[in-house]
Protein backbone atom coordinates (compact mmCIF):
# COMPACT_ATOMS: atom_id res chain seq x y z
CA UNK A 1 0.00 0.00 0.00
CA UNK A 2 2.45 2.17 0.95
CA UNK A 3 4.36 1.77 -2.35
CA UNK A 4 1.48 2.14 -4.59
CA UNK A 5 0.69 6.02 -2.61
CA UNK A 6 4.37 6.82 -3.14
CA UNK A 7 4.07 6.05 -6.53
CA UNK A 8 0.56 7.92 -7.13
CA UNK A 9 2.65 11.12 -5.21
CA UNK A 10 5.80 10.12 -7.47
CA UNK A 11 2.87 10.55 -10.79
CA UNK A 12 1.37 13.60 -9.44
CA UNK A 13 4.43 15.51 -9.65
CA UNK A 14 5.81 14.28 -12.69
CA UNK A 15 2.26 15.54 -14.40
CA UNK A 16 2.39 19.23 -12.78
CA UNK A 17 6.27 19.51 -13.20
CA UNK A 18 7.79 17.63 -16.38
CA UNK A 19 7.61 21.06 -18.34
CA UNK A 20 4.55 19.64 -20.37
CA UNK A 21 2.33 22.02 -20.99
CA UNK A 22 -0.78 21.58 -19.36
CA UNK A 23 -3.86 24.26 -20.39
CA UNK A 24 -6.98 24.10 -18.86
CA UNK A 25 -10.05 26.18 -17.41
CA UNK A 26 -9.26 28.94 -15.37
CA UNK A 27 -5.53 28.57 -15.64
CA UNK A 28 -5.00 32.44 -14.39
CA UNK A 29 -7.31 32.51 -11.37
CA UNK A 30 -4.72 33.40 -8.76
CA UNK A 31 -1.69 34.52 -10.88
CA UNK A 32 -3.89 36.64 -12.67
CA UNK A 33 -8.00 36.71 -11.91
CA UNK A 34 -8.79 39.47 -14.43
CA UNK A 35 -7.12 38.45 -17.17
CA UNK A 36 -10.33 36.74 -19.13
CA UNK A 37 -12.02 39.88 -18.05
CA UNK A 38 -9.66 42.14 -19.13
CA UNK A 39 -9.03 40.59 -22.58
CA UNK A 40 -12.83 40.63 -22.90
CA UNK A 41 -13.32 44.56 -22.62
CA UNK A 42 -10.49 45.38 -24.33
CA UNK A 43 -11.97 43.31 -27.30
CA UNK A 44 -15.46 44.72 -26.94
CA UNK A 45 -13.75 48.31 -27.09
CA UNK A 46 -11.65 47.80 -30.37
CA UNK A 47 -14.94 45.88 -32.05
CA UNK A 48 -16.46 49.27 -31.31
CA UNK A 49 -13.69 51.39 -33.03
CA UNK A 50 -13.02 49.03 -35.58
CA UNK A 51 -16.03 46.72 -36.05
CA UNK A 52 -13.70 44.28 -38.12
CA UNK A 53 -10.96 43.41 -35.56
CA UNK A 54 -13.36 40.66 -34.19
CA UNK A 55 -13.28 38.88 -37.98
CA UNK A 56 -9.33 39.22 -37.67
CA UNK A 57 -8.89 37.23 -33.83
CA UNK A 58 -11.07 34.46 -35.59
CA UNK A 59 -9.09 34.54 -38.50
CA UNK A 60 -5.41 34.80 -36.86
CA UNK A 61 -6.30 31.78 -34.24
CA UNK A 62 -6.70 29.66 -37.22
CA UNK A 63 -3.95 30.63 -39.19
CA UNK A 64 -1.92 30.29 -35.78
CA UNK A 65 -3.13 27.23 -34.60
CA UNK A 66 -3.34 24.69 -37.87
CA UNK A 67 0.38 25.97 -38.27
CA UNK A 68 2.38 23.44 -35.62
CA UNK A 69 0.25 24.69 -32.68
CA UNK A 70 -1.40 27.47 -31.02
CA UNK A 71 1.52 29.39 -30.22
CA UNK A 72 1.19 32.59 -31.20
CA UNK A 73 4.25 32.51 -34.13
CA UNK A 74 2.55 34.03 -35.79
CA UNK A 75 3.17 36.99 -34.59
CA UNK A 76 6.54 37.34 -34.64
CA UNK A 77 8.61 39.57 -36.67
CA UNK A 78 10.78 39.34 -38.85
CA UNK A 79 14.34 40.40 -37.20
CA UNK A 80 17.17 38.59 -35.40
CA UNK A 81 16.94 35.81 -37.44
CA UNK A 82 13.66 35.05 -37.61
CA UNK A 83 11.61 35.08 -40.75
CA UNK A 84 7.99 36.45 -39.98
CA UNK A 85 5.34 34.18 -41.11
CA UNK A 86 2.97 37.05 -42.16
CA UNK A 87 5.08 37.06 -45.04
CA UNK A 88 3.64 33.46 -46.21
CA UNK A 89 0.90 34.58 -49.20
CA UNK A 90 -1.54 32.24 -47.44
CA UNK A 91 -1.48 35.17 -44.69
CA UNK A 92 -2.08 37.77 -47.19
CA UNK A 93 -5.05 40.10 -46.24
CA UNK A 94 -4.46 39.18 -42.45
CA UNK A 95 -4.47 42.75 -40.74
CA UNK A 96 -4.64 44.32 -37.40
CA UNK A 97 -1.94 42.36 -35.02
CA UNK A 98 -1.20 45.92 -33.79
CA UNK A 99 -4.29 45.48 -31.54
CA UNK A 100 -3.28 42.36 -30.28
CA UNK A 101 -0.76 44.11 -28.52
CA UNK A 102 -2.94 47.41 -27.60
CA UNK A 103 -4.73 44.09 -25.24
CA UNK A 104 -1.47 42.70 -24.23
CA UNK A 105 -0.29 45.94 -22.99
CA UNK A 106 -3.75 46.19 -20.49
CA UNK A 107 -3.19 42.57 -19.62
CA UNK A 108 0.52 43.50 -18.95
CA UNK A 109 -0.38 46.53 -16.32
CA UNK A 110 -2.39 44.61 -14.15
CA UNK A 111 0.07 40.98 -14.41
CA UNK A 112 3.19 41.22 -16.26
CA UNK A 113 4.72 38.46 -17.54
CA UNK A 114 2.02 36.05 -16.48
CA UNK A 115 -0.47 36.24 -19.57
CA UNK A 116 0.59 34.68 -22.73
CA UNK A 117 0.11 35.93 -26.62
CA UNK A 118 -0.89 32.67 -27.17
CA UNK A 119 -3.45 32.83 -24.95
CA UNK A 120 -4.74 36.38 -25.89
CA UNK A 121 -5.02 35.24 -29.66
CA UNK A 122 -7.37 32.08 -28.34
CA UNK A 123 -9.67 34.50 -25.90
CA UNK A 124 -9.72 37.56 -28.51
CA UNK A 125 -11.28 34.87 -30.67
CA UNK A 126 -13.47 33.54 -28.15
CA UNK A 127 -15.11 36.91 -27.26
CA UNK A 128 -14.73 38.36 -31.26
CA UNK A 129 -17.02 35.29 -31.73
CA UNK A 130 -19.23 36.75 -29.35
CA UNK A 131 -19.15 40.42 -30.81
CA UNK A 132 -20.21 38.87 -34.16
CA UNK A 133 -23.31 36.94 -33.15
CA UNK A 134 -21.86 33.99 -32.48
CA UNK A 135 -21.88 31.77 -29.58
CA UNK A 136 -19.85 31.60 -26.00
CA UNK A 137 -17.68 29.50 -24.99
CA UNK A 138 -15.34 28.11 -22.16
CA UNK A 139 -11.79 28.31 -23.22
CA UNK A 140 -9.27 26.39 -21.73
CA UNK A 141 -5.37 28.71 -20.88
CA UNK A 142 -2.62 28.52 -19.97
CA UNK A 143 -0.52 27.90 -23.54
CA UNK A 144 2.97 29.17 -23.79
CA UNK A 145 4.37 31.42 -26.79
CA UNK A 146 7.08 29.98 -29.31
CA UNK A 147 10.21 30.87 -29.46
CA UNK A 148 10.30 30.75 -33.39
CA UNK A 149 8.53 30.90 -36.07
CA UNK A 150 7.10 28.33 -38.69
CA UNK A 151 7.06 30.18 -42.10
CA UNK A 152 8.68 27.36 -43.86
CA UNK A 153 6.20 24.50 -42.88
CA UNK A 154 3.04 27.24 -44.24
CA UNK A 155 2.34 25.89 -47.13
CA UNK A 156 2.59 21.96 -46.00
CA UNK A 157 0.36 22.58 -43.17
CA UNK A 158 -2.28 25.31 -43.59
CA UNK A 159 -4.76 24.63 -46.28
CA UNK A 160 -5.48 26.59 -49.12
CA UNK A 161 -8.63 27.72 -50.79
CA UNK A 162 -8.26 25.92 -53.87
CA UNK A 163 -7.23 22.70 -52.30
CA UNK A 164 -9.08 19.86 -52.80
CA UNK A 165 -11.71 18.81 -50.11
CA UNK A 166 -10.33 15.48 -49.20
CA UNK A 167 -6.74 17.57 -48.68
CA UNK A 168 -8.65 20.32 -46.08
CA UNK A 169 -10.64 17.20 -44.26
CA UNK A 170 -7.03 15.57 -43.76
CA UNK A 171 -5.70 18.48 -42.90
CA UNK A 172 -8.31 19.37 -40.22
CA UNK A 173 -8.38 15.93 -38.94
CA UNK A 174 -4.79 15.48 -38.61
CA UNK A 175 -5.52 18.39 -35.64
CA UNK A 176 -8.53 16.28 -34.58
CA UNK A 177 -11.40 18.00 -35.99
CA UNK A 178 -13.41 15.74 -37.79
CA UNK A 179 -15.61 16.01 -41.22
CA UNK A 180 -18.43 17.82 -38.87
CA UNK A 181 -16.28 20.23 -37.61
CA UNK A 182 -14.31 20.93 -40.76
CA UNK A 183 -17.78 22.27 -42.04
CA UNK A 184 -18.57 23.93 -39.11
CA UNK A 185 -14.75 25.67 -38.57
CA UNK A 186 -15.83 26.91 -42.67
CA UNK A 187 -19.10 28.39 -41.78
CA UNK A 188 -16.36 31.30 -40.52
CA UNK A 189 -16.40 32.00 -44.25
CA UNK A 190 -19.61 34.14 -43.01
CA UNK A 191 -18.11 36.97 -41.81
CA UNK A 192 -15.52 39.02 -43.54
CA UNK A 193 -14.48 39.24 -47.10
CA UNK A 194 -11.98 37.85 -49.68
CA UNK A 195 -9.15 39.04 -51.76
CA UNK A 196 -10.16 39.60 -55.56
CA UNK A 197 -6.75 37.85 -55.52
CA UNK A 198 -8.33 34.48 -54.32
CA UNK A 199 -11.28 34.68 -56.15
CA UNK A 200 -10.19 35.78 -59.83
CA UNK A 201 -9.51 32.38 -61.43
CA UNK A 202 -13.49 31.51 -60.58
CA UNK A 203 -14.54 34.89 -63.28
CA UNK A 204 -11.34 34.68 -65.84
CA UNK A 205 -11.20 33.75 -68.65
CA UNK A 206 -14.27 32.28 -68.21
CA UNK A 207 -17.01 31.76 -65.50
CA UNK A 208 -17.23 28.74 -63.35
CA UNK A 209 -19.77 26.85 -64.41
CA UNK A 210 -20.49 26.29 -60.62
CA UNK A 211 -21.30 30.09 -59.79
CA UNK A 212 -25.21 31.17 -59.35
CA UNK A 213 -24.62 33.75 -62.51
CA UNK A 214 -25.84 36.54 -61.21
CA UNK A 215 -23.69 35.87 -58.34
CA UNK A 216 -20.99 36.20 -60.68
CA UNK A 217 -21.79 39.32 -62.05
CA UNK A 218 -22.00 40.75 -59.07
CA UNK A 219 -18.10 38.84 -58.57
CA UNK A 220 -17.00 40.44 -61.52
CA UNK A 221 -18.05 44.34 -60.76
CA UNK A 222 -16.14 43.71 -57.39
CA UNK A 223 -13.03 42.40 -59.09
CA UNK A 224 -12.84 43.97 -62.67
CA UNK A 225 -9.45 42.81 -63.19
CA UNK A 226 -8.15 38.74 -64.37
CA UNK A 227 -4.65 39.92 -62.41
CA UNK A 228 -5.33 42.13 -59.35
CA UNK A 229 -3.07 43.80 -57.19
CA UNK A 230 -2.35 42.20 -53.83
CA UNK A 231 -2.30 45.39 -52.28
CA UNK A 232 -4.95 47.17 -53.59
CA UNK A 233 -8.22 47.56 -52.04
CA UNK A 234 -10.11 44.96 -54.12
CA UNK A 235 -12.30 42.66 -51.91
CA UNK A 236 -15.85 40.88 -52.01
CA UNK A 237 -18.00 39.90 -49.02
CA UNK A 238 -18.81 36.46 -48.14
CA UNK A 239 -22.06 37.07 -47.28
CA UNK A 240 -24.25 40.29 -48.48
CA UNK A 241 -27.21 39.79 -45.91
CA UNK A 242 -25.40 39.24 -42.83
CA UNK A 243 -21.86 39.83 -43.42
CA UNK A 244 -21.02 40.90 -39.68
CA UNK A 245 -22.87 37.94 -37.84
CA UNK A 246 -21.36 34.40 -37.95
CA UNK A 247 -24.37 32.72 -38.43
CA UNK A 248 -25.63 29.83 -41.12
CA UNK A 249 -26.64 32.29 -43.91
CA UNK A 250 -22.88 31.18 -45.44
CA UNK A 251 -24.36 27.46 -46.04
CA UNK A 252 -27.55 28.70 -47.19
CA UNK A 253 -25.61 30.78 -49.46
CA UNK A 254 -23.42 27.87 -50.79
CA UNK A 255 -26.50 25.69 -51.63
CA UNK A 256 -27.76 28.46 -54.16
CA UNK A 257 -24.30 28.15 -55.58
CA UNK A 258 -23.27 31.51 -54.05
CA UNK A 259 -19.83 30.67 -52.39
CA UNK A 260 -17.02 32.96 -52.83
CA UNK A 261 -14.15 30.17 -52.91
CA UNK A 262 -13.61 27.17 -54.69
CA UNK A 263 -13.62 25.35 -51.44
CA UNK A 264 -16.80 26.75 -50.16
CA UNK A 265 -18.46 25.05 -53.70
CA UNK A 266 -16.32 21.73 -53.03
CA UNK A 267 -18.32 21.52 -49.32
CA UNK A 268 -21.65 21.25 -51.54
CA UNK A 269 -20.04 18.94 -54.20
CA UNK A 270 -18.45 16.42 -52.14
CA UNK A 271 -21.01 13.99 -50.68
CA UNK A 272 -19.26 13.51 -47.46
CA UNK A 273 -19.54 17.25 -46.54
CA UNK A 274 -23.01 17.65 -48.48
CA UNK A 275 -25.31 16.50 -45.44
CA UNK A 276 -23.79 18.82 -42.87
CA UNK A 277 -23.56 21.72 -44.71
CA UNK A 278 -28.05 20.83 -45.75
CA UNK A 279 -27.96 20.33 -42.08
CA UNK A 280 -26.25 23.46 -40.97
CA UNK A 281 -28.44 25.72 -43.61
CA UNK A 282 -31.76 24.15 -42.02
CA UNK A 283 -30.26 24.79 -38.05
CA UNK A 284 -28.07 27.81 -36.61
CA UNK A 285 -28.10 26.52 -33.32
CA UNK A 286 -26.81 22.91 -34.75
CA UNK A 287 -24.24 24.82 -36.91
CA UNK A 288 -23.13 27.11 -33.76
CA UNK A 289 -22.79 23.99 -31.14
CA UNK A 290 -20.80 22.03 -33.77
CA UNK A 291 -18.58 25.44 -34.50
CA UNK A 292 -18.07 25.88 -30.67
CA UNK A 293 -16.21 22.09 -30.37
CA UNK A 294 -14.70 22.49 -33.19
CA UNK A 295 -13.20 25.74 -32.32
CA UNK A 296 -12.23 24.47 -28.80
CA UNK A 297 -10.05 21.48 -30.73
CA UNK A 298 -8.64 23.67 -32.80
CA UNK A 299 -7.65 26.08 -30.16
CA UNK A 300 -5.85 23.19 -27.93
CA UNK A 301 -3.71 22.22 -31.01
CA UNK A 302 -0.24 20.41 -29.89
CA UNK A 303 0.53 23.39 -27.08
CA UNK A 304 4.04 24.12 -26.12
CA UNK A 305 5.62 23.22 -23.09
CA UNK A 306 6.99 25.66 -20.43
CA UNK A 307 10.38 24.07 -21.10
CA UNK A 308 10.18 25.16 -25.01
CA UNK A 309 8.29 28.48 -24.76
CA UNK A 310 7.70 31.43 -22.97
CA UNK A 311 5.56 34.36 -21.99
CA UNK A 312 6.43 37.15 -24.20
CA UNK A 313 7.56 40.58 -23.12
CA UNK A 314 5.66 41.69 -26.60
CA UNK A 315 4.00 39.28 -28.70
CA UNK A 316 6.07 40.95 -31.80
CA UNK A 317 9.41 39.42 -30.45
CA UNK A 318 10.74 36.43 -28.31
CA UNK A 319 12.62 37.71 -25.33
CA UNK A 320 15.91 38.47 -24.64
CA UNK A 321 16.65 37.70 -20.97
Amino acid sequence: MAIHKLLCIFLFFLHFYSGNSEIRLNYYSQSCPDAEEIVKQQVITLYKEHGNTAVSWLRTLFHDCMVKSCDASILLESINGIQSEKTSSRNMGMRNFKYINTIKDAVESSCPMTVSCADIVALAARDGIVMLGGPHMEMKTGRKDSKESHLAEIDALLPNHNDSMMYVLDRFQSVGVDVEGTVALLGAHSVGRVHCVNLVDRLYPTVDPTLDANFAEYLKRRCPHPDPDPHAVEYSRSDLETPMILDNMYYKNILKNKGLLIVDQQLVSNPITSPFVEKMAADNDYFHDQFSKALLILSENNPVSEDEGEVRRDCRFVNHN
